[in-house]
């Protein structure tokens, strides 16, 4: 069983690392000030954004692990495990870790604006990359809520906290966004494997026991969150990755009903429960019922 870290609270992580808090819900901390320090492997109950400088670290998170490299950021979010086991080694690294209790947004919008955010949810090999100018902009935030910290406490602290954590938020989300524009070779590879995950489930048969492929098997199956991957099938094509699952489908119950079959035998082959189901999605997607279909073909 691996060693686990249980960050349920800032200060867990910090006390592990021996950094002092002055907040109860935020902890920021520039690791230069603290190395050498010792790998975990943390499970979180917390929010964080972690910048890398001056090292290169293999870090397992979900079901894979980061390519974690200078000048990038890890976002991770309460429920989800991520870093390197400890192994007994202390090591010197560079680079900042801002964590966050979410108790610290209730009441704000960001407490629901932050479930929008795709990159809290990453699990492919990548963290988010930015250039020498962005690291400043970065770094220059966590500044500001160490001074922030470091002031006296009064009624205005946790909101300007907050909005320095928003401001940081939609940094993220640009890198996270222009990652999707600058990987355009990587986004088809995985297109190309969504399609022939496709093909494969219905050569198998799948379909006959496990029903139509869902969103999310398929983002499991890439190994990858579901909303990482649906975001991703849509900026590279501009359709939802189920809309791509449908017009698969579709393209399917065509092949069979030309062959013969009846509209019974294509729901039961292709995946539906009953065949009104196949016809109600069928007209949904092509404008005609699979009897109009297969009178077109004549």
């Amino acid at each position: 069983m691996p060693k686990i870290l249980k960050v349920n609270t800032p200060s867990d992580y910090s006390r592990y690392l021996g950094h002092t808090d002055r907040h109860p819900l935020v902890s920021v901390i520039e690791y230069s000030r603290i190395s050498p320090i010792r790998h975990s492997l943390n499970s979180y109950g917390v929010y964080g954004i972690f910048l890398q400088d001056n090292n290169n670290l293999d870090l397992v998170y979900g079901c894979g692990k980061y390519d974690y490299k200078d000048g990038s950021l890890i976002c991770v979010a309460p429920g989800q495990i991520g870093g390197k086991e400890d192994n007994g080694e202390f090591v010197s690294i560079g680079g900042w870790a801002m964590l966050f209790h979410p108790d610290l947004l209730r009441g704000t919008s960001l407490q629901d604006e932050i479930k929008k955010y795709s990159f809290f949810d990453y699990r492919i090999k990548e963290a988010l990359h930015m250039n020498n100018v962005e690291h400043r902009t970065i770094v220059s935030i966590f500044h500001k809520m160490e001074e922030e910290i470091d002031r006296p406490g009064d009624d205005f602290q946790n909101d300007i906290l907050v909005g320095y954590i928003s401001l940081l938020l939609k940094f993220c989300n640009r890198f996270y966004n222009r990652q999707f524009m600058t990987r355009k070779l990587t986004n088809a590879d995985i297109l190309t494997k969504f399609e022939e995950l496709l093909r494969m489930y219905y050569a198998d048969n799948r379909q006959t026991t496990e029903g139509i492929p869902t969103v999310n098997f398929c983002a499991e199956q890439l190994c990858m969150s579901p909303s990482y991957f649906s975001d991703l099938i849509k900026k590279t094509t501009g359709e939802n990755a189920s809309s791509i699952i449908r017009q698969f489908v579709v393209r399917h119950i065509k092949n069979e009903l030309a062959s013969g079959l009846s509209v019974s035998e294509v729901a039961y082959i292709s995946g539906f429960e009953y065949p009104q189901h196949l016809s109600r999605m069928f007209k949904k997607a092509t404008g005609m019922t699979p009897k109009e279909y297969l009178e077109s073909l004549y």
